[in-house]
């Protein structure tokens, strides 16, 4: 009986032995596949890195470009509300005198000859 027992540990030893090394195997190709994935990760993590910093360059340009539209929208503003007032004062001046113009002539036609006949 001892003699059937060893027939059967046998070979279930001699399988283990052979299993260990497909497993070896098998997780080194795994480790192998799986640093392959690891380092396209780590690539695309870089591409996006980049990405995302030219990303943050365009947006750093464009609120600088706004700054100074802003700035100069407001200059604009100023210069025309500036024209506003220089406008209205000359308004201001031309009716005054037409005005004027117009008492002086209301008082010459009064005061003519030609007004009393």
């Amino acid at each position: 009986m001892a003699t059937a027992k060893m027939a059967v540990a046998g070979p279930a030893v001699v399988g283990l032995e052979r299993k260990p090394e497909g497993e070896a195997a098998e997780l080194k190709k795994r480790n192998e596949e799986l640093e392959a994935e690891l380092r396209e990760i780590r690539q695309r993590e870089e591409r996006m890195r980049t990405e995302l910093e030219r990303a943050w360059e365009r947006l750093r340009v464009a609120e600088e470009a706004e700054e100074r539209l802003c700035f100069q929208l407001g200059e604009l503003e100023a210069e025309a509300v500036e024209q506003v007032r220089d406008y209205h004062a000359r308004i201001r001046s031309l009716t005054a005198e037409l005005s004027q113009a117009h008492n002086l002539l209301v008082l010459q036609t009064a005061a003519s000859p030609a007004a009393r006949s």
